[in-house]
């Protein structure tokens, strides 16, 4: 789903895989516990977490006050996790390329 991104490359991130737009870090892949983990605007994160705190939440530390957030990939929904891949992406993507994504998903 990342990969479908414009300008996106996925990349060794320490353990994980990363999937970026430019060398911006929008969303990590650990398969092992089967989560993503992605970048989301505090606000954004506020409202993916209040959904169901054992399906999306913050990383508990430093990274996570910076709005990185954590996704059961066991327990998400499809719908819940296209929308915050897509802010996850438009959060560090540039702004024409984040106008792109957003005006394709709500047309």
């Amino acid at each position: 789903m990342a990969l479908a991104y414009p300008e996106t490359t996925e990349q060794p991130h320490f353990e994980k895989t990363s999937f970026r737009v430019g060398k911006k870090v929008f969303a990590t892949y650990n398969g092992p516990y089967n989560r993503i983990c992605v970048k989301l605007s505090e606000l954004d994160q506020d409202a993916f977490c209040s959904f169901d705190s054992s399906v999306i939440y913050p990383v508990p530390n430093k990274w996570g006050k910076q709005g990185w957030t954590l996704i059961n990939l066991a327990t998400v929904q499809e719908e819940t996790l296209i929308d915050a891949l897509m802010m996850a992406y438009c959060e560090v993507a540039p702004t024409q390329l984040a106008t792109l994504v957003k005006g394709d998903r709500y047309e």
